[in-house]
């Protein structure tokens, strides 16, 4: 089991630099680049199709850094990461662009009232 002490910013740069270079693999990025054509925008089909395939990728990375496999090792790394990006912006872009993959962009708000 990780822990933050021994979870250091470099571990969390190269397991965060693992989980992209799977993501962008040929094979997995076809398979996501599917999902998300059939999600399109809506954040609920993102969820259903394209999150799992994300996390499932996410998961296969992080055990070679000592979590646990399956929700609890994904919940322990994602608080981790979330702790480190705080104080480190290349952990923090890092992170934004391993989320990029399943969360729909966000249209700009210039001009447009809520």
């Amino acid at each position: 089991m990780a822990e933050r002490n021994m979870f250091s910013r470099e571990t969390a740069r190269a397991a965060l630099n693992g989980i992209l270079k799977a993501i962008e693999q040929s094979e997995n990025a076809s398979k996501i680049k599917e999902a998300r054509d059939n999600a399109g925008n809506d954040m609920t089909k993102r969820m259903q199709y394209v999150f799992p395939i994300v996390m499932m990728l996410q998961m296969d990375v992080i055990k070679d850094y000592g979590f646990s496999e399956g929700r609890h090792g994904i919940i322990q790394f994602t608080q981790l990461i979330r702790n480190l990006e705080q104080e480190d912006s290349e952990i923090a872009l890092l992170h934004s662009r391993v989320r990029a993959h399943f969360l729909p962009e966000i249209p700009s708000s210039s001009g447009a009232s809520l």
